[in-house]
């Protein structure tokens, strides 16, 4: 695998610890219980239990070749803490747990400095700024999976702050596909599904190529920051790369919206310069001042649940 330049990911779950498993009954004194759950909580709390904790993980990952590190963490976790608190400590046992998984993921990156840590919980439930200097979440939600508006709007607030992260994609159309996309996707498509088109599907693949590189620069806004999640609205943005002063806007025209077309105003651009852009479906192009965009610049789009992308140099 690793002479293909392929890496290694292996799917962790090491908080829930089952009650009938190797650990649940080998390490109990490790473990915090709630009434009612068949798991425990292993105690990331506990000094030693997170030295033993760290210990085996990361020998674990070593003796395997695993390259990568996804940690996911399913479970109800409140309940935990506040039955084992003890009196006059309300909240100690979380936040000593929350500083256990820093230090764990802390030991892991010194121990494989070329690792990468792949934090999921149910979804984004851990996107913090201290999980975020350590991790990327390359499934940053659980959220009805692909339903393109709720990934629309995830990217769109995610991007002002967190531009590593990662969803998924069901299907090819274009309104669909340009919803999910991002630093990173995940393609769940089936090729042997009558209904779907091995050509779309490595025309998403090289859109999502071709465009990647974008999602790591600057991010600029060009609609409403309210309510994002209505059915009646556009939706745009711009990638802006400053080192040579290309971009990309993406737009999308919702089921009901009204409007074949709205204007934005583009940031980013030096004044006094000209800019062609081109538009990625149709391949036409003009040409505009950097002035001129900023001032606005009109989108149009015929038809509700459609698509655009425009590339700028």
């Amino acid at each position: 695998m690793h002479q293909v330049g392929a890496k290694f990911m292996v799917w962790f779950e090491p908080e829930r610890v089952m009650k009938d498993s190797k650990w649940g009954r080998e390490r109990k004194q490790w473990m915090l219980e709630a009434e009612g759950s068949d798991a425990y909580l292993f105690d990331l709390g506990n000094p030693e239990a997170l030295r033993w904790f760290s210990q085996y993980i990361g020998d674990f990952m070593e003796e395997n070749g695993i390259d990568y590190y996804r940690q996911d963490f399913n479970m109800r976790v409140d309940n935990f803490w506040k039955e084992n608190e003890e009196p006059g400590r309300t909240g100690i046992r979380e936040i000593r747990h929350i500083e256990g998984l820093y230090a764990f993921w802390d030991y892991l990156l010194d121990r494989f400095p070329e690792a990468l840590i792949d934090n999921c919980s149910s979804g984004g439930r851990r996107l913090d700024f201290e999980t975020m200097k350590r991790s990327a979440p390359m499934w940053r939600t659980d959220y009805t999976y692909g339903e393109p508006i709720g990934y629309q709007t995830h990217t769109y607030g995610l991007s002002f702050f967190l531009p590593l992260t990662g969803t998924g994609v069901q299907k090819s159309d274009r309104f669909t596909f340009r919803s999910s996309l991002g630093t990173s996707v995940i393609f769940n498509w089936k090729i042997t599904d009558a209904s779907s088109s091995f050509t779309e599907m490595q025309r998403c693949y090289q859109e999502f190529r071709e465009l990647r590189p974008y999602f790591y620069e600057d991010f600029y806004p060009l609609t409403t920051r309210e309510d994002m999640t209505t059915d009646d609205i556009w939706l745009a943005y711009q990638l802006h790369k400053p080192d040579d002063d290309t971009g990309v806007i993406v737009a999308f025209r919702r089921d009901q919206a009204p409007e074949e077309q709205i204007t934005v105003h583009l940031s980013g651009l030096q004044t006094g310069k000209t800019y062609k852009l081109t538009d990625r479906d149709s391949g036409e192009s003009f040409q505009k001042t950097g002035d001129e965009l900023r001032e606005g610049l009109p989108l149009t789009l015929k038809e509700p649940r459609s698509s655009l992308i425009l590339h700028y140099e």
